[in-house]
C-alpha cells in the first residue's frame, strides 16, 4: 500500500516528491502559495453506488439506490448541520488523520490517531467482484474498523437522511442490526459492534476488529466477519486485475491509474451510462450560484471519458457505454439527440431545488435535475458517431457493430448534416443565447467524416462518397464563416469572433493539423485572451451569470496538449506538473479552479478533468522503450 504523492509545491515545499523519473519536469516555482481544499474527498464505489469520504473518514456524500438517487449522506451540502447526513467513527482525543488507497483499488484506508497514542484504522469499500456467473455490486457499503495502537475509544455517528435533507431516517433494530428507512428505500446495518452504542451514539472502547455492512434490507447470511473479509479480498482482487489490463504510460502511473479507476466508478454499470460527476451543486465559484446537478450522462462528457479509457485499453467501459448509446439511438426520433439523459435513459430531467439543504459551505441553491436536457446542442451527433465507429473496426469487442447499427447511425448523421449550420446552446450550455457554434459545427463534420470511414469498412462505397461529400461541404462552410480575417483566428461562433477554449480541439478532432497556419494563429489568440498564468478559462466573455471567475480544468489540459503538439513540450510538462500539484490528496480534480488561490471548485470528481490527466500523461510521458 502506498500513500498519495504530490508535487512538493502543494505543501509549500520546494522539492518535488514525485517519483525520480518525473522530478525533472517539476522545477521549483517561486512565490507559489498553496491552500487546503475543502474538496479533499476520496470516492469509493462499485459502479452501482458510491460515497465520498472526507479526510477523517466520514461519509459526507452518497446517494441511494444509485448516483442520481436521494443522498442518504448529504453533509457535503448540509451547511452547518454536519452531524446529519453523515457516517463517522469519531475517535476520542483525535489529533491526526491520514489516508491512502490500497494500491490499484478504490479501497480506502483512514488512520485516526488520538493524543494518548491510541489509533484506529478504517477500511472503506463498496463490494464488487464476480461470483455465480455475475458481477456482485449491491447497494451496499462496507466499513471495517481495526484498533492498531493503545485502547481507542470511538463513537459511531450514523445518521442518514431522506428527501434531500428533509429529515433523518427512522430506525428499528434487532440484536445485531439496525434498519434505516430512507424514503422509499430501507437499508439494514448488520454489525458485530454493540448496536445500542451505535443507536445512542455512545463512546466505547474498541478492543477488536468490528465490521459494518450497510446494505439491502434482508438478514445477513453467514458469519459477518469472515464474509466481509472475503468481500474485501475479492474486491481488492477485482480492481487490481482490472488495473493490470490497462495500457498505461511509463510516467505518472499512479495518477493515471487513480483517474482511470475513478472514471470507471462514474459508470452506472447496469445501463452503461457515465455520469459527469458524482455530486450536485458544488458551485463553480464561491457565491456564483453556478450550481448544477452533474449526476447525469452527458453525451459529450461520456465521449471524452470512453475516448480516454479506450486509450488505456479499458474496453469494458466502452462496450457498456455503446450499449447505452444504442438504446438512446433507438429511442431518438429521426436521429434527434438531446445533450443528456439519466443513467436509466430517462429524457426529462426537470430541474428543481432542494430547500432543506443549505449548499456547499452554505452556498445554495442545491439543484436536483438539469434543465439543459431541453437545450439543443448539436455537437452531440459527432460524440455519438465517433465512439460507435470503433465498434465497426475493433475485433476485440464482444459485440461488433453490423449493418443494422450503421443504418441507425446514419440517422444520427442525417441530423448532424441537417443541423451543422444551425444555432444551438453550444458545449458550454448557454441558457439565454444561441449561435452557430464552431465546436458544434466541427463535431457535425466529424460525424459525417467518420461515417464515411465506416461505410468504406462495410464496403458501401456509395454511402462513403455521400458522407465524404457532406463532410467537405461542412468544412467549407466552417472555413468561410468561422474564420475572422480581422482577428486572424477562428471564432467561437459563426456570428462573432470571440474566443473559447474548445477551438483547441480542432486538432484533436482531426479537422486541422497542429502545424496548420490557421490553427497556430488561433492557438496564439486563445492563449493570449484566455490563459491566466498556468490555467485556462473556457471563455472570457460574460454569460448568463456574468464573467467567469474560475479556470475550467479540462481547458487547461487542452492548453497542455496544444503546447505539446506545437513543439513546446517542456512548457507542456511544466504546466502538467503544475496541474498535478492542485489535485486532492486522493489524486483527483473537480471541474474548476481558482487561478489565483489554487482552490478547487465545481462538482467532484469531474470526469472531464480526469480525462485531461490521462490524455496529457499519455502525450508527455517518456516511452517504455527507454527502460526495457
Amino acid at each position: 500500500m502506498r500513500r498519495f504523492r504530490h508535487c512538493g509545491r502543494r505543501t509549500g515545499q520546494q522539492e518535488c516528491t514525485l517519483s525520480p523519473g518525473q522530478r525533472d519536469c517539476c522545477p521549483p516555482v517561486a512565490g507559489v502559495v498553496e491552500i487546503g481544499s475543502s474538496l479533499e474527498l476520496s470516492p469509493i464505489g462499485n459502479c452501482q453506488v458510491s460515497a465520498l469520504v472526507d479526510e477523517t473518514g466520514g461519509f459526507v456524500w452518497g446517494c441511494i439506490p444509485r448516483v442520481d438517487g436521494d443522498p442518504a449522506f448529504c453533509a457535503l451540502l448540509n451547511g452547518d448541520r454536519q452531524d446529519q447526513g453523515v457516517w463517522r467513527f469519531e475517535l476520542e482525543g483525535q489529533v491526526s488523520a491520514a489516508q491512502h488507497y490500497v494500491r490499484n483499488t478504490p479501497v480506502l484506508v483512514t488512520r485516526l490517531e488520538a493524543e494518548d497514542g491510541s489509533a484506529l484504522e478504517i477500511t472503506d469499500f463498496a463490494p464488487r467482484f464476480e461470483g455465480s456467473g455475475r458481477m456482485y455490486r449491491p447497494v451496499a457499503f462496507i466499513r471495517i474498523i481495526r484498533p492498531v495502537a493503545g485502547a481507542p475509544r470511538v463513537r459511531v455517528r450514523l445518521a442518514p437522511m431522506h428527501g434531500y435533507g428533509a429529515g433523518e431516517a427512522t430506525t428499528t433494530n434487532g440484536t445485531n442490526h439496525v434498519r434505516y428507512r430512507i424514503g422509499d428505500e430501507t437499508l439494514r446495518l448488520s454489525t458485530d459492534a454493540p448496536v445500542g452504542y451505535v443507536l445512542e451514539g455512545r463512546s466505547y472502547r474498541v478492543e477488536s476488529d468490528q465490521h459494518f455492512f450497510l446494505g439491502p434490507d434482508e438478514p445477513f447470511v453467514g458469519n459477518l466477519r469472515s464474509e466481509l473479509r472475503r468481500m474485501e479480498a475479492n474486491t481488492r482482487k477485482y480492481w487490481q486485475h482490472w488495473v493490470r489490463g490497462l495500457h498505461i504510460p511509463l510516467e505518472w502511473q499512479e495518477e493515471v491509474i487513480r483517474s482511470a479507476i475513478t472514471l470507471k466508478l462514474c459508470q452506472h454499470e447496469e445501463t452503461g451510462a457515465i455520469v459527469a460527476a458524482l455530486t450536485t451543486s458544488v458551485p463553480e465559484a464561491p457565491g456564483s450560484e453556478r450550481n448544477w446537478d452533474y449526476r447525469y450522462c452527458w453525451i459529450r462528457d461520456s465521449y471524452y471519458t470512453v475516448q480516454a479509457l479506450n486509450r488505456l485499453g479499458a474496453l469494458d467501459v466502452l462496450e457498456k457505454y455503446l450499449s447505452y448509446l444504442r438504446n438512446i439511438i433507438d429511442q431518438a426520433r429521426g436521429g434527434q439527440i438531446q445533450p443528456l439523459y439519466s443513467v436509466m435513459g430517462e429524457a426529462e430531467l426537470h430541474e428543481s431545488f432542494a430547500p432543506h439543504l443549505q449548499g456547499y459551505r452554505g452556498m445554495g441553491p442545491v439543484r436536483v435535475g438539469n434543465a439543459a436536457y431541453k437545450q439543443v446542442q448539436y455537437d452531440c451527433y459527432g460524440q455519438i458517431v465517433m465512439p460507435t465507429a470503433q465498434a465497426f473496426f475493433d475485433t476485440r469487442l464482444l459485440r461488433m457493430a453490423d449493418e443494422t447499427d450503421f443504418e441507425h447511425l446514419e440517422e444520427v448523421g442525417e441530423a448532424a448534416w441537417a443541423k451543422h449550420d444551425k444555432p444551438d446552446a453550444g458545449l458550454w450550455e448557454f441558457r439565454t443565447r444561441q449561435e452557430v457554434h464552431t465546436y458544434s459545427a466541427v463535431m457535425c463534420w466529424a460525424a459525417c467524416d467518420r461515417l464515411a470511414n465506416v461505410a468504406l469498412q462495410l464496403g458501401k462505397n456509395d454511402r462513403a462518397a455521400l458522407w465524404k461529400e457532406r463532410a467537405e461541404a461542412i468544412r467549407t462552410k466552417i472555413e468561410a464563416n468561422a474564420w475572422s480575417e480581422e482577428g486572424q483566428h477562428y471564432g467561437a461562433s459563426f456570428e462573432s469572433d470571440y474566443l473559447d477554449a474548445s477551438l483547441l480541439q480542432m486538432v484533436e478532432l482531426r479537422f486541422l493539423k497542429p502545424d496548420d497556419e490557421r490553427f497556430l494563429k488561433t492557438f496564439a489568440a486563445v492563449e493570449r485572451d484566455l490563459r491566466r498564468g498556468d490555467h485556462m478559462l473556457r471563455y472570457a466573455a460574460e454569460d448568463d451569470f456574468g464573467a467567469p471567475e474560475t479556470a475550467f480544468n479540462v481547458c487547461t489540459f487542452w492548453l497542455i496538449e496544444a503546447l505539446y503538439l506545437t513543439g513546446r513540450s517542456q512548457e507542456a510538462r511544466q504546466l502538467f506538473c503544475a496541474m498535478l500539484s492542485h489535485t486532492t490528496r486522493s489524486g483527483l480534480l473537480s471541474e474548476d479552479l481558482d487561478y489565483e488561490t489554487g482552490e478547487l471548485w465545481g462538482n467532484f470528481p469531474q470526469t472531464y478533468s480526469l480525462v485531461g490527466i490521462i490524455n496529457s500523461a499519455g502525450l508527455l510521458s517518456k516511452s517504455w522503450s527507454e527502460v526495457r
